[in-house]
């Protein structure tokens, strides 16, 4: 496949990372920062930018295809790309040495492709195979490396250095990546961030209509999301030690 015709996700993947790299070392924080939040002023800022940018184009867009297009077919373009994350979960369920789950995700992953219409249709959830969904970031964690700041990147939105270091990663691990044609690419690519943003849509108007400072509770909100993820439902308390967990309800 040739490299030069790369799609400009690429290119925001690396720009996201020279940002981290750049404010890491040059960015000077007050004494009440909040310790998991050094860079808000900038945060802020990429906050405000995506959120412009979201209102005038990505919004707009993404309310007419889910007024267009009926819930069925939104369905099935959630399952083809959920498919795909399935595939990228083997990998670093295997990586985390979670066997089970490894399992369930290359079960999943076969039924949804082989009876399932390419993913279009969710077999495996029908057949109660669990979902368990893992990225490279999550792997990270895993293995230890801490989150590090809390990170807005441009048109991406949250994020963390760490988890923002594990995009390139992610990229290569997503199947959309492996596809030579570039328009189809781009297609494929374009569609996932549109039916991802549609599926938002009722969340982000709650989001207006309660929240007294949105970039607070966004923030806040993905930073447990994302201690969650990694820990499996089941985060370390405030001393650092993991909660007391019955075996029986562990995953």
């Amino acid at each position: 496949m040739n490299r030069e015709c790369r799609p400009g996700r690429d290119g925001v993947l690396r720009v996201g990372m020279v940002i981290s790299l750049v404010l890491l070392t040059g960015c000077a924080t007050g004494p009440t920062a909040n310790p998991r939040d050094p860079l808000e002023p900038f945060n802020r800022g990429m906050y405000q930018f995506n959120d412009a940018v979201d209102r005038a184009v990505i919004k707009p867009v993404a309310t007419v295809y889910r007024d267009v297009l009926p819930s069925p077919v939104r369905t099935g373009v959630t399952n083809f790309f959920a498919n795909l994350q399935d595939a990228w979960s083997i990998v670093n369920n295997a990586l985390q040495l979670k066997g089970e789950a490894a399992g369930d995700s290359l079960a999943r992953f076969g039924v949804n492709t082989f009876l399932g219409l390419g993913g279009v249709l969710d077999i495996a959830s029908e057949m109660q195979i669990e979902r368990h969904t893992e990225d490279f970031g999550q792997t990270l964690g895993h293995w230890g490396v801490g989150a590090g700041p809390y990170l807005v990147l441009p048109l991406m939105g949250p994020s963390t250095v760490r988890d923002t270091a594990a995009l390139p990663v992610d990229a290569q691990g997503n199947l959309v990546s492996g596809v030579n044609d570039v328009s189809t690419r781009n297609s494929l690519t374009a569609l996932s961030l549109l039916n991802r943003r549609s599926r938002l849509l009722d969340a982000s108007k709650m989001l207006d209509q309660v929240a007294l400072d949105p970039y607070t509770f966004t923030r806040d909100a993905f930073l447990q999301r994302r201690l969650n993820d990694v820990y499996d439902g089941y985060p370390p308390d405030d001393n650092g030690s993991p909660p007391a967990v019955e075996e029986s309800s562990a995953k």
